[in-house]
């Protein structure tokens, strides 16, 4: 249940700079209480930190991050301390960005007194924004990304609803060695399944064919699921390349081509069924194995996954047997995610890959 009292830590630290410490962040404090329990909250803009511009009456930035606090009796339950990480579109986001962001979630949370985060994400990017998080943050404190929908001049907007279920599932002790999630519309989900799934509607996160972590009602916590399966991997100083390209009925494979000639080291290739492409894409994908550039095969279908089982050329046996990885149940946007923070650690070493991509 929630406490009476909750302390919020948020961080908003401006996108042009280059933080890296906790320590080297201006924050605000609204109301202090050393004998409240402290949850992080890093906030990066999106729908949730937007209002409708009068005169465009579009969804534009508020520039105030301290308007998301302003949701009735939520002062007089907690303390703030604010600073800001950036205020964009998440459509504007990068991982750049978000090895950023994980590095500065892991020194929060290495404070004791810390609890854990909760991120505050626009919705477009925020399914691969938790999973890159979830694969680099460190800590196992419960790190929460939430949204919203509807912006703050919508007299039905989510944020605040959103925001408080975030603060409840940290704090409770049904939420504990989840890791990262995503908790909107008050079900909580898995970063490796969720996808948004609905362009306007505040129920548009779904974990599909494998079901959600929980559910939060009435201030608690209802735990459904366990995650069977979690990976770490470390932060790399730089990300390497890698593109995404979409098979299509008629594709000629050029777009690969020219993936390896920007300079891409890897490459994700959005497939048909389990894992299957046409003639030509088959033949180009030949040319950046050949040049040691890793091929990773997914599809455009949202439930299942890649299996190898077709072998006719283009199929996902023949595939696989040329050296191409076989992405399992990744959707094509976390395999790039995947591909980015693995490939540093085997280096040229593709066939390594597998070991990573296996795991479900």
């Amino acid at each position: 249940m929630l406490k009476k009292h909750i302390v919020f830590f948020l961080l908003l630290f401006s996108s042009s700079s280059v933080l890296f410490a906790s320590a080297s962040v201006p924050t605000k404090t609204i109301g202090e209480d050393p004998n409240l329990p402290t949850v992080a909250i890093m906030m990066t803009g999106g729908t949730i930190a937007e209002r409708t511009d009068p005169k465009t009456q579009a969804s534009v930035p508020s520039g105030d991050g301290e308007e998301l606090l302003n949701i009735p009796g939520l002062k007089k339950m907690v303390d703030f301390k604010v600073a800001e990480f950036s205020n964009i579109d998440s459509s504007q986001m990068t991982p750049e960005m978000w090895l950023r962001l994980s590095g500065l979630v892991d020194d929060i949370l290495k404070d004791p007194k810390v609890k854990g985060a909760i991120i505050t994400h626009g919705t477009d990017t925020m399914a691969e924004g938790a999973f890159f998080l979830d694969l680099t943050v460190e800590s196992k404190k419960p790190v929460v990304f939430v949204g919203a929908m509807r912006n703050a001049s919508d007299p039905y907007t989510d944020g605040p609803f959103n925001l408080i279920n975030g603060v409840v599932q940290v704090l409770s002790d049904k939420a504990q060695d989840w890791g990262v999630t995503v908790t909107m519309n008050q079900y909580i989900n898995s970063p490796r399944l969720v996808e948004k799934t609905q362009t306007t509607n505040v129920q548009t996160f779904e974990s599909g064919e494998k079901g959600y972590l929980g559910y939060i009602f009435n201030l608690e916590v209802f735990r459904l699921n366990d995650r069977l399966y979690k990976m770490t991997l470390p932060r790399p100083k730089t990300l390497p390349r890698v593109d995404l390209i979409l098979d299509y009925a008629g594709s000629d494979g050029g777009l690969i081509r020219h993936a390896v000639g920007k300079g891409a080291k890897g490459i994700v290739i959005e497939s048909f069924g389990a894992g299957n492409v046409n003639l030509n894409v088959f033949e180009a994908v030949k040319y950046p194995i050949d040049k040691n550039v890793a091929v990773v095969i997914t599809t455009r279908v949202p439930n299942g996954a890649v299996f190898p089982v077709y072998g006719d050329k283009g199929g996902g046996k023949s595939l696989a047997d040329a050296g191409a990885i076989i992405s399992g149940n990744l959707s094509s946007s976390k395999s790039r995610i995947f591909l980015m923070l693995a490939l540093p650690l085997v280096k040229e070493n593709h066939v390594a890959l597998n070991k990573y991509f296996d795991n479900p």
